[in-house]
């Protein structure tokens, strides 16, 4: 099975908790607060790897976790990080959070996109002695990691890609081309997933992918070509693949003009893809036949297509011109082929991978649920509690200190808040005095 979509989630590791540690060595009486930092949690990364065809490997397994930080320990030794969790994903894998974080687009093997970060560590006691406070018995916890459901979906780099409808002799012509070893029968939906193969020549190689036949409404959903439409994109060059004299009667010009309807209704942009004709089985007609039907379509196509070549895979008619044209017209350069309709992307270029993170809300809001509670909210606040044990009296007045800092006591107070009234925090509630 050939799997070019998938649905997992992602939880970078926890931070490790700081330590709470004094000094403890002979002849010393006042040791003093010695507690080290937890280390960071691991993330979760998406390596790009040339070796992996599709997404096959993330169909058994849905939740992927990075290592937690290790807690910090005494003598101000800090707890070591946890160990990054990495995805391998194919190249042309599109990876769309599902909090609308961000969207990626790999393409490049090597590539890496941090996916979900790792929380960052607590700090130990040491960092909180003061000329005050000099002996602190409270520290900061460890952060949780990032966690999102991620979908990864694939769209196959290729140069050139086989299009057509089903039976048109798209599998035979790949099978003859390059040493890959489609199935082959003479019935449609043969082909029910993307098959490549390569063409090799002195200093270049192409990548030619088999797309499964397109039917009328494939756009839609119909038939089994639409699931791979998204494939095609991809390619650089299509190679439209017609059928001289197709078997069940059907008129050749109806059933060229199906297959680029259902590209240009899929996206524009195909429309746009230059694209080589190769009238197929040209072994099955009369050598007359085919000569007039090759001037035929190079008058009816002009411009429309950079050539048309009479094909036969069973005698391997016009493959070597069909592999000079290719050659000839895939673009040497890939970012030459990239064709962007979005204004931000600059013409001509394709980018390695895009990200679009929308801004976090800053500040804090106070608001009153209920009489004698009021509730604060905010992510730089939520974090703050998180950090600290607020049943610990020495971190629960480090916790005020920072609010009033902050300026949410002084808003607390404008709401009418009264010392002994409960604030509530990320789920938590507490009694506040001020």
């Amino acid at each position: 099975m050939f799997y070019d979509h998938v649905k997992i989630r992602v939880q970078a590791g926890r931070g490790g908790d700081g330590c709470i540690s004094f000094r403890r060595e002979a002849h010393v009486p006042k040791g003093g607060p010695d507690g080290g930092d937890g280390g960071f949690g691991g993330n979760v990364v998406l390596v790009c790897d040339d070796s992996l065809r599709d997404l096959a490997r993330y169909r058994g397994r849905s939740d992927y976790k990075a290592a937690d930080g290790r807690p910090g320990e005494g003598a101000r030794r800090h707890g070591a990080s946890g160990e990054d969790r990495e995805l391998h994903v194919p190249p042309g894998t599109q990876v769309v959070a599902g909090d609308g974080r961000f969207t990626v687009d790999l393409s490049r093997p090597g590539r890496r996109f941090v996916v979900a970060r790792g929380g960052t560590g607590g700090r130990g006691n040491k960092n909180f002695a003061t000329s005050t406070r000099q002996a602190p018995r409270f520290a900061e916890n460890g952060l949780p990691g990032e966690e999102r459901e991620i979908d990864l979906r694939l769209r196959l780099l290729a140069d050139a890609g086989l299009v057509g409808l089903p039976n048109a002799g798209k599998s035979s012509l790949l099978d003859r081309m390059t040493a890959a070893a489609p199935k082959i029968a003479d019935y449609p939906f043969t082909t029910i997933e993307p098959v490549l193969g390569t063409l090799d020549a002195d200093d270049r190689q192409l990548v030619l992918v088999d797309i499964p036949g397109l039917i009328e409404g494939a756009h839609e959903g119909a038939g089994l070509g639409h699931e791979f439409l998204a494939h095609v994109e991809r390619c650089r060059l299509l190679v439209h693949v017609l059928d001289l004299a197709p078997l069940d009667g059907s008129d050749p010009v109806e059933n060229f003009e199906t297959v680029e309807r259902e590209l240009a209704e899929h996206d524009a942009r195909l429309g746009r893809l230059p694209r080589i004709v190769a009238l197929s089985k040209a072994d099955l007609v009369p050598p007359e036949q085919a000569r007039r039907a090759l001037n035929e379509w190079r008058e009816r196509l002009g411009e429309r297509a950079l050539a048309v070549l009479v094909t036969s895979s069973a005698t391997r008619e016009g493959l070597d011109d069909l592999r000079d044209e290719i050659f000839r017209h895939a673009p040497a350069d890939e970012a030459a082929a990239w064709q962007e309709d979005d204004s931000e992307v600059p013409a001509g270029e394709r980018p390695e991978h895009m990200v679009y993170r929308p801004a976090d809300k800053e500040g804090f809001v106070v608001r009153e649920v209920e009489p004698g509670v009021f509730r604060i909210e905010g992510r730089g606040i939520e974090l703050l509690i998180a950090r600290f044990d607020v049943g610990n009296e020495e971190a629960l007045s480090h916790v005020e200190n920072r609010l009033r800092t902050i300026g949410v006591i002084r808003e607390l107070e404008r709401k009418g808040f009264q010392s002994g009234n409960e604030i509530e925090i990320a789920n938590q509630r507490f009694e506040l005095d001020i």
